[in-house]
């Protein structure tokens, strides 16, 4: 039953950030957008008690506890870059906005940007790890609980994989292809 209310979390955000967007550019209803915008982290409510309560129920800690918290995690980290990126979007499309930044491509700028990234994922993987803690701690009851030790491993193991970029960027940084060198190899 988590994975359900865990899906129906991430659908509900997307629903809610595009009302928020729809309201404030499209109808130009921009208290009401704001309103709405600040609902989304809600849903992230919305899940937690859902874990607590299934928890505090009785349950055994399984997969789904596991990503309810990572699924938390991250939300709290990324969540405010990802509703800048919708955002920016919406505000290019409906209102005349400037067209929305990418990533960084070359340079400082895309090492400095891949080091911010993974800043987000340690202190979402943190945060996770915390809420699979608190869930250990809550339940008190090692044999209902060891699915989620095993989370913090995979935790871990994302965020080893994560920092392969921000590293590979800081030691060979993308530099800007030649344009003459193209046009050599074109021939």
């Amino acid at each position: 039953m988590l994975i359900a209310v865990i899906a129906g979390c991430e659908i509900g955000f997307w629903i809610v950030l595009a009302a928020g967007l729809a309201a404030r550019y499209p109808l130009r209803l921009r208290r009401t957008g704001a309103a709405l915008l600040l609902c989304v982290p809600l849903v992230d409510l919305v899940l937690l008690a859902a874990t607590a309560v299934d928890l505090r129920g009785g349950a055994t800690a399984g997969t789904g506890h596991g990503l309810a918290a990572a699924y938390l995690g991250y939300s709290v980290a990324f969540g405010h870059s990802m509703v800048r990126w919708a955002d920016e979007r919406f505000a290019h499309r409906f209102a005349g906005g400037p067209p929305p930044r990418g990533k960084p491509k070359y340079g400082g700028a895309r090492t400095r940007y891949e080091w911010r990234e993974f800043g987000k994922a340690t202190l979402a993987t943190a945060i996770a790890c915390g809420l699979l803690l608190a869930m250990i701690v809550l339940v008190d009851d090692p044999g209902r609980t060891e699915a989620l030790s095993a989370w913090t491993a995979r935790l871990g193991t994302v965020l080893a994989i994560w920092s392969i970029w921000p590293i590979s960027h800081t030691l060979w940084p993308a530099k800007p292809k030649d344009r003459e060198e193209d046009r050599v190899r074109r021939g």
